[in-house]
């Protein structure tokens, strides 16, 4: 037997989690459950995390998490205990599978369109950090991180899923041509990665462009792998290809700790009335199980709720309205009735049993992910954000004189966009803006060079943020203002 931890989450969590237990009760999986408490409650009895203490003591102990859906409450200054889950156990690739399900009518099934697109997203970094600053009263950033590291790991497990699969095509979605060295060094250690598996297509698509192709022939793509919030965004979109959330699996891997979950909302609305849809969360139970190597039991399963599916049996929420709908524990039963069929379309294939990969789980310190450095780093500039209301002329002359013999003031930018030394009228502004200051002939200076410059401007300005301006070798590792 193998224990996991249980988390049956809020809203219709404890209808729907009941519902996938009774079923794997049925089919005997050789599973051992630990109930630990995680969601709106434990937040409200003044744990931050969302979670109490034993509940995270169990998770790392065993490895594994199903949870059914959570909600963070509002206006309280917490964060989500979903994206806190994910990034406290570094599950850092979120895969979803989105496949045709006969019984489930779509636009694309209706057209005779098969659907079968596994979209993997990077799960830990990008703007889901949730490292917001207001820099002044009308300016809000969002520090957005993408690392190589971290894009290594997300985009080989990728291509190892894409092989195991029998995938074709392996496509990068992003937003590169904008966002240069971020989408950039995302792209780049795709292609990087490409080279190790000569067997797949490799390719890569803009996300709008890719957005669109999905909702006009989805049937053409295989695997796609995306940043955080892009991926978030166009794993939604897939789901309304097959359905809805309603149909969408999830699981969040990570080398010591992996979550399964229902990515649906908590219905309270319908929440104790016993009639929502399980299937969400059966469909990740059986990547759970595929992930502990319980093949067979996976197999009958699916292939029994596919058979249910194509059958016409149904919950209220889809499926044919001059039948009658079934509840949640129906619903369950019914696939229970039907172990050991197959369905007439897209039947699983019988797999025997797997090993479980190994995992270490006492960790004496935390892992330190870090790629080695090719080229010599030197410090180049700094771009200083500073608060102002005055014209880009106006502040440009006051910069000036605290250039000193280290710096040239190359560029004055609000919003991205250059306004100094050249610019147009018709650019409007906000109250804040980039002032880059670039060393004299591209020499190295050093922070403290940085410091000096910073006490000399503070005199007539706030500075909000810095940003060291680096080099590695002869390449910016810095963007330019549009315009510039």
């Amino acid at each position: 037997m193998t224990k996991i931890a249980v988390a049956k989450g809020d809203g219709i969590g404890p209808e729907i989690m009941d519902a996938v237990l009774n079923i794997f009760n049925a089919a005997e999986v050789p599973l051992d459950y630990e109930f630990v408490d995680m969601g709106k409650w434990v937040f409200d009895k003044g744990f931050s995390n969302g979670m109490t203490p034993e509940a995270q003591e169990t998770i790392e102990r065993l490895g594994i998490l199903f949870k059914g859906p959570m909600e963070t409450p509002k206006g309280k200054g917490v964060k989500s205990v979903n994206v806190t889950a994910r990034k406290t156990w570094n599950t850092y690739a979120n895969k979803r599978t989105f496949q045709t399900l006969h019984g489930v009518d779509t636009v694309f099934s209706k057209a005779g369109i098969p659907i079968d697109v596994t979209i993997v997203r990077e799960n830990i970094e990008d703007t889901y950090g949730g490292i917001e600053h207001m820099l002044t009263h009308d300016v809000a950033l969002s520090r957005r991180f993408i690392t190589r590291p971290g894009s290594m790991q997300v985009i080989k497990y990728a291509f190892e899923m894409a092989k195991k699969k029998g995938a074709k095509r392996i496509t990068c979605g992003h937003k590169a041509n904008i966002m240069k060295i971020t989408d950039g060094l995302f792209l780049e250690v795709f292609y990087e990665v490409a080279k190790d598996y000569p067997e797949l297509k490799a390719d890569d698509v803009i996300v709008d462009d890719l957005c669109m192709k999905l909702v006009s022939r989805p049937d053409l793509f295989d695997v796609v792998v995306l940043t955080n919030l892009q991926g978030d965004i166009v794993s939604d979109l897939c789901a309304g290809l097959v359905g809805g959330l309603g149909f969408a699996p999830s699981a969040n891997i990570g080398d010591h700790i992996s979550i399964f979950e229902a990515v649906h909302g908590t219905a309270p609305d319908i929440a104790g009335k016993n009639i929502a849809n399980p299937t969400a969360l059966l469909l990740s139970g059986f990547g759970m199980l595929r992930h502990l190597g319980l093949m067979q039991k996976a197999v009958m399963i699916e292939n029994a709720l596919l058979y249910t599916l194509e059958s016409g049996v149904h919950t209220g929420d889809f499926g044919d309205k001059s039948t009658p709908s079934l509840n949640t524990t129906q619903f369950a039963e019914a696939i229970i009735s039907n172990f050991g069929k197959k369905p007439a379309h897209n039947p699983k294939t019988d797999l025997p049993d797997q090993p479980a990969t190994p995992t270490q789980f006492k960790l004496e310190k935390n892992p330190l992910i870090i790629s080695k450095e090719m080229q010599d780093e030197v410090i180049v500039g700094v771009d200083l954000f500073i608060e102002s209301s005055e014209q880009p002329k106006e502040v440009a002359d006051k910069l000036l004189k605290h250039c000193g013999v280290l710096f040239n003031l190359i560029t004055i930018s609000n919003r991205g966009t250059q306004v100094w030394p050249k610019g147009s009228v018709f650019t409007n502004l906000v109250n804040q803006y980039r002032c880059r200051f670039e060393s004299v002939d591209d020499v190295a200076v050093t922070q403290v060079d940085i410091i000096e410059l910073y006490k000399r401007v503070m005199q007539d300005f706030k500075i909000c943020s810095t940003e060291l301006l680096n080099m590695w070798g002869d390449k910016k590792a810095y963007s330019l203002a549009q315009g510039q």
